[in-house]
């Protein structure tokens, strides 16, 4: 079988996190507006189906934030009917000002997902980013987490957000990128690359905008002859072609969404000549 022209050799269903080696599915889960449902029977339940494809096609992390409404709760319950304790890789954040207010969220936020040690918790938005990751490195010395991160949604938090993974003990940043937002690709990628620092991207679809500049519009052939069989895996594999990206966490309360999303696990990511095309494509539509 042939090869089609961009596709790499390789194709990892998984990424390292830098600094340990341990390996992440690559295409993960964000809980943002979708898993804030605690009230609605309805959708608590697309929510448990979400969750229950989401680990049966092998997906692992999954972020969420106070900010979220119920999303934290919801997600801490999900996963215990569901039998995930251990199965998933839960990040949250913390999302206030003060040393003892984030201790009282995080604690808050480990118990409403039900977990006693964390893998991943982010300082949101780089709220009091400096007294938090003070506490977060303390909780990682003592075992609490497992790992530490800082995020944020918006191009005007880049310079900033290299400039603390620049100053080191950083593991994860979290950031918007995508083909509508690809000014991450600049300079913070390259210095999450040089600094061995994992990397999440969230807003993979901007919000939902990128659909509609392709809807009603055909996925070009040689797209789906380089493995896409959606614009969702379009939009994805295009991210996932970029060597720093660790993860990219598209939210979604849809069974059939969460599955269409990681099917761009499947095959091997677009290499740089195929993104200039796909980027190239996206920009004409």
């Amino acid at each position: 079988m042939t090869m089609p022209t961009g596709a790499r050799a390789a194709a990892p269903l998984g990424r390292p996190i830098p600094r340990t080696g341990e390996t992440l599915p690559a295409v993960g889960l964000g809980t943002w507006q979708v898993f804030d449902v605690a009230g609605d029977a309805a959708e608590l339940a697309r929510a448990r189906a979400t969750l229950e494809t989401f680990a049966a096609r092998g997906g692992r992390v999954v972020d969420s934030s106070p900010m979220y409404g119920s999303s934290e709760a919801v997600t801490g319950r999900l996963a215990a009917e569901l039998g995930l304790e251990g199965r998933l890789f839960v990040a949250t954040k913390v999302w206030t000002s003060g040393r003892q207010a984030g201790i009282r969220q995080m604690e808050d936020s480990m118990r409403k997902l039900r977990v006693e040690r964390l893998d991943l918790m982010q300082v949101h938005n780089l709220v009091d980013v400096q007294t938090h990751l003070a506490t977060l490195r303390e909780w990682k010395a003592a075992g609490r987490i497992r790992y530490l991160g800082v995020t944020h949604y918006h191009a005007g938090a880049h310079d900033d957000l290299e400039r603390l993974i620049e100053g080191g003990g950083i593991d994860f940043v979290q950031v918007n990128y995508s083909l509508a937002e690809p000014e991450a690709d600049r300079r913070l990628l390259r210095a999450a690359a040089t600094t061995a620092t994992a990397v999440i991207v969230n807003r993979p679809f901007a919000e939902g905008a990128m659909f509609g500049r392709v809807r009603g519009k055909a996925l070009p052939e040689w797209a789906r002859e380089a493995g896409c069989a959606s614009w969702a895996q379009y939009f994805l594999k295009w991210i996932l072609g970029h060597p720093a990206v660790t993860c990219v966490i598209p939210g979604t309360r849809d069974p059939k969404h969460v599955a269409d999303n990681l099917g761009a696990l499947a095959g091997p990511p677009p290499d740089a000549p195929l993104r200039r095309r796909m980027a190239e494509c996206f920009d004409s539509r």
